[in-house]
């Protein structure tokens, strides 16, 4: 019997169980469960660093298929202290994983992380591949270098929204354009709640306005963004791209013979702004048992062409897990 193709979000649902993880550093990490508890289980990996989950992640999953589990990685959404860069590093993030998992108690979960999700989706895969069933995989952040560069710099040449990049860069005195994320930085963590916010959200503006084929109007991406998690999205992303991701340069391609066996799917959207269509092909090029997905979409996970291939994949992949 053929599957049926599932294209459409789930409708919205309720975590049936939340709690806050407390860590042994000060840290406490918000989690929640939803779907079937006896479904297969399924890790939501949020995007920035800094988003945080909303409950729009949930409906990507089919809830009578899928145990789900969100968590908000340290210092964002509803985890504790909110915004705190102490303690806040990718090799942190792997252990709150493993410790969520642990918890929880599952051997085996199937990844689902898009952007800076993916990046700590196949960080934590090549950690622990036996702990991974398969991951489906949005917009592929390697953590490199010069991607991490392109973005401190705010000069991504291939950029198809020059006048946000200048947005961006006019906040900055010209004598700290030589890395005005360090100069953002300094004003998130300002002493002046204002000056902190103003930041954060021309932070935040930079990113969003990038995120799908064309910009949103103003006052829809304004209400957008304080809908949102923006300011521990600005100060956590700024912190972990000035820091190149606590990651050496070319680690997880240089890592992807840990994870050959794992069952993947990576989409990317070909004009995504945010990060380029090259990184999913030169992933997919170092796991040639993945499937590959390029569609015409930029970076946003609502993306018509990518919100489709997430769900239809991720359907795809749990039925073939399930008992």
């Amino acid at each position: 019997m053929k599957r049926r193709i599932v294209e459409e979000l789930f409708p919205p649902i309720k975590p049936y169980h939340s709690e806050l993880l407390l860590l042994g550093d000060g840290h406490q990490i918000y989690y929640e469960e939803c779907g079937n508890p006896n479904g297969v289980p399924v890790l939501y990996i949020h995007g920035g660093p800094g988003a945080g989950c909303d409950a729009g992640a949930r409906r990507f999953f089919d809830p009578k298929k899928c145990h789900v589990i969100l968590f908000d990685q340290r210092g964002s959404g509803r985890s504790r202290p909110y915004t705190s860069t102490y303690a806040n590093t990718t090799e942190h993030l792997v252990k709150d994983i493993d410790r969520l998992l642990c918890v929880l108690k599952k051997d085996k979960v199937v990844l689902f992380g898009g952007s800076w999700g993916s990046t700590l989706a196949l960080v934590y895969a090549i950690a622990h591949p036996e702990k991974v069933l398969g991951m489906i995989l949005r917009g592929i952040f390697l953590a490199e270098k010069r991607e991490c560069a392109d973005y401190l710099s705010g000069q991504q040449k291939s950029s198809r929204f020059p006048e946000i990049r200048d947005r961006f860069l006019e906040k900055v005195p010209i004598s700290a354009r030589g890395n005005p994320a360090d100069y953002y930085f300094a004003m998130m963590i300002s002493d002046d709640q204002k000056v902190r916010r103003e930041y954060a959200y021309a932070w935040t503006y930079y990113e969003y306005a990038r995120l799908q084929l064309t910009p949103s109007r103003e006052k829809d991406l304004r209400k957008e963004i304080l809908a949102e998690s923006y300011v521990s999205l600005a100060i956590l992303e700024a912190h972990y791209i000035r820091n190149f991701c606590f990651l050496e340069d070319g680690f997880i391609l240089n890592h992807t013979h840990r994870i050959l066996d794992i069952p993947t799917s990576i989409i990317h959207g070909r004009y995504d702004d945010v990060c380029q269509v090259e990184n999913a092909i030169r992933l997919h090029k170092e796991l040639p048992e993945s499937k590959l997905h390029i569609v015409v979409a930029g970076h946003a996970r609502s993306d018509s062409e990518i919100r489709k291939k997430l769900i239809s994949e991720t359907d795809a992949m749990v039925s073939r897990f399930m008992k």
